[in-house]
């Protein structure tokens, strides 16, 4: 059986613990990461809507390094969202920001009514490469 260790992201372990869980779970070769939002330095959100999402990738990609993994390792994408309709444009030219060559990760993006005070998080599974 493989053994998870969890991965947390330089500087932020402690608000991980206040809220008991792991910021990814490192599973063989497999990063399970938690919705990451834009949350500052002290976990309260980022109030731009646009900063927000920005924060919510830089946020995904400290954690992603943690592991060894950068975006280019993601093969799974969730994302949720408080306003799809409201909000798509904005997610649509920062995702195109972020992911900007083929071939782009597989995505799946979720309307919900309630963030706990965010209006953006994002999941994802990457495959963490051999080390060289």
């Amino acid at each position: 059986m493989t053994q998870r260790e969890a991965i947390y992201p330089a500087g932020r372990h402690a608000l991980y613990d206040e809220h008991e869980y792991s910021a990814a779970i490192k599973s063989g070769d497999l990063l399970f990461v938690s919705g990451q939002v834009g949350s500052r330095a002290d976990g309260t959100p980022e109030p731009d809507f646009a900063q927000q999402v920005r924060l919510a990738f830089e946020n995904l990609k400290a954690t992603l390094a943690a592991a060894g993994a950068t975006l280019d390792d993601i093969v799974d994408v969730t994302s949720f969202h408080t306003d799809p309709e409201k909000q798509f444009d904005t997610i649509l030219a920062i995702k195109h920001e972020v992911f900007n060559t083929k071939p782009y990760p597989n995505w799946t993006a979720i309307g919900v009514n309630w963030l706990a005070g965010f209006d953006f998080e994002i999941k994802v599974i990457a495959r963490i490469p051999a080390a060289k």
